[in-house]
């Protein structure tokens, strides 16, 4: 079943954290996404962060009364992006975010580079609020919406990177359509990248790593920028019969070098302590 043919699923009923006055959300979102919605409490310390730092860094984008959506009319532009960020430079965007330690970083170190962090969870945006305040950044902002609806906006080759780290897995077999790495997704992704642009994919799952090579190894427009091979399962496992993938029969696919843009969270460093492996993916838009 697809994202266009899947049925309506219901989303949690809480409202956003952003604007109280805001149109309620639609109770149903027809595509699958690949997040759950959740009401979150942010503690006296991120609400506090959330409102000193939300007008600075916060993009306000249209969702036609939808939570978390992206009204098809908005299109996120160069122009658009020079208004926000001051400046017309290069720019960068994170799917999913957590909670801003790599894309912060990324624009400390690279000021003449614009940064967009997608995130949907309140604490995740709340700590890159409080990261990139704290930082006093001029060249990072923060949107909550559903990536997928931002990118389908995107103007053509606006994109210098994008980078996704370490996405929700979706372990079990029947919800592996929620997966962000998706075709009509990579569809997308080169549109929004500037020729030879890249998309910069990680994960600490073997059975997603499988599932990227599946999507993007043959995708219309995409080269493999990887230099190393790796032996992965050539069928598909999920939560509870992981361990089969090892009796499976395997191939080589090639992956990429460690990102040495990326640094090391707490979750990559959990995801090594227990014994899993970082596959680094690098896909250039040709």
């Amino acid at each position: 079943m697809t994202a266009e043919t899947a049925s309506p699923e219901p989303l949690d009923s809480a409202e956003p954290a952003t604007d109280p006055a805001a149109p309620a959300p639609a109770p149903y979102r027809r595509e699958v996404v690949s997040f759950v919605r959740r009401s979150s409490h942010l503690d006296g310390r991120l609400a506090a962060a959330w409102e000193r730092y939300a007008p600075d860094y916060l993009l306000d984008i249209p969702n036609a009364g939808r939570d978390l959506a992206v009204d098809p009319a908005f299109r996120l532009t160069r122009e658009y992006v020079a208004e926000q960020w001051g400046a017309d430079r290069p720019l960068v965007v994170e799917i999913g975010t957590g909670q801003g330690e790599n894309i912060v970083a990324a624009a400390e170190r690279e000021p003449d580079v614009n940064f967009l962090a997608l995130e949907v969870y309140d604490p995740g945006v709340a700590h890159t609020l409080l990261r990139a305040g704290k930082g006093g950044l001029h060249n990072l902002r923060v949107a909550q919406v559903n990536a997928p609806e931002l990118l389908a906006v995107c103007e053509k080759g606006l994109l210098e990177e994008l980078w996704t780290f370490f996405p929700d897995p979706w372990p079990k077999m029947r919800h592996h359509k929620r997966r962000i790495v998706q075709p009509a997704l990579a569809r997308s992704v080169h549109e929004a990248l500037r020729p030879r642009g890249l998309w910069r994919i990680a994960t600490d799952i073997d059975d997603y790593a499988l599932h990227v090579h599946e999507v993007m190894d043959d995708a219309p427009g995409f080269e493999n920028c990887g230099t190393r091979t790796v032996q992965l399962a050539t069928e598909h496992v999920g939560k509870g019969d992981a361990e089969r993938a090892a009796d499976l029969p395997h191939a080589g696919f090639l992956e990429s070098e460690r990102f040495e843009g990326r640094v090391l969270t707490n979750f990559e460093r959990k995801g090594l302590d227990a014994g899993r492996t970082i596959h680094d993916m690098t896909y250039r838009a040709v």
